[in-house]
């Protein structure tokens, strides 16, 4: 019973901090690509796009809803073109389109922008960050959920685990609680001494279970930190997170205990 107490608590640690992390992340990307746009201006000629550049530029910071709007060095683009084009993206004459940084104030809308963009030039771009995102949040989402099922799963599987447990208990010792009940304890005595013993087996799994898990998780933390990617980095579990899996083996004590006493004062009330 302890050790099918701890894997499951373990499994169970494992699914919520996957669904926390995940949730996190997906909220932090969110942040980063709620309201942030990129321009591209296209233009063959050199000194006419960048004209069209600056004229955009300073239309885009004229309007209301615009934070901020900032355009992007060429050297940066010739660094992002060099694994594709190599030193021909060095090139001047090259028709790369001038490219613009916009990020939008809270809750301000895109449109405004995109009409601005278009009055100055038809053959100007506006990419909506998360759009080409919302397909990566859309994963974290589902991730979330299932993480969240798998939870929802592991507990009533405990659930099942311990009934099964106590069951097999009464049978047991069937003959020595008839014996109790004849020298005057009640169901709810009886019941008692079940639930304690399940409730002390369920608290060693747990302890043992939960330190391996957050042995675990605080391992992968740091294999995570030392990527260095922004997206993983983002699967990261905050202070509340962190109490949250810590009260979760106590939680999973509580529902052993009560799921014990529920199936033994039941079986005995259906003997008597």
């Amino acid at each position: 019973m302890t050790w099918v107490m701890a894997i499951m608590l373990f499994l169970t640690l494992l699914a919520a901090a996957l669904g926390l992390g995940t949730r996190q992340s997906a909220q932090a990307l969110e942040r980063q690509l709620a309201g942030r746009l990129t321009v591209q201006v296209v233009e063959g000629s050199p000194v006419a796009r960048d004209a069209l550049a600056a004229r955009t530029l300073g239309v885009l910071r004229a309007l209301p809803g615009v934070r901020r709007a900032t355009p992007v060095d060429r050297a940066a683009l010739q660094r992002l073109l060099e694994p594709w084009l190599g030193s021909t993206g060095a090139d001047a004459d090259l028709p790369v389109p001038a490219m613009i940084d916009v990020d939008l104030a809270a809750g301000a809308d895109p449109d405004p922008v995109v009409a601005a963009v278009k009055r100055i030039s038809g053959q100007s771009r506006v990419d909506r960050h998360q759009r080409w995102m919302s397909p990566v949040g859309d994963f974290l989402d589902t991730l979330t959920w299932l993480a969240l099922g798998l939870v929802v799963l592991m507990l009533a599987a405990t659930a099942a685990v311990v009934v099964l447990a106590a069951r097999a208990g009464l049978e047991t010792h069937r003959a020595t609680i008839e014996v109790m009940h004849m020298l005057g304890s009640t169901d709810l005595q009886v019941a008692r001494l079940f639930q304690r013993r399940i409730a002390l087996d369920a608290a060693i799994g747990a302890a043992a279970g939960g330190a391996a898990a957050l042995a675990v998780l605080a391992f992968l933390g740091t294999r995570l930190a030392a990527l260095g990617s922004e997206l993983l980095g983002g699967i990261t579990l905050g202070a509340g997170d962190w109490a949250l899996l810590v009260l979760l083996p106590v939680g999973f004590v509580v529902l052993a205990t009560a799921a014990a006493r529920m199936t033994i004062v039941g079986a005995l009330r259906q003997a008597l």
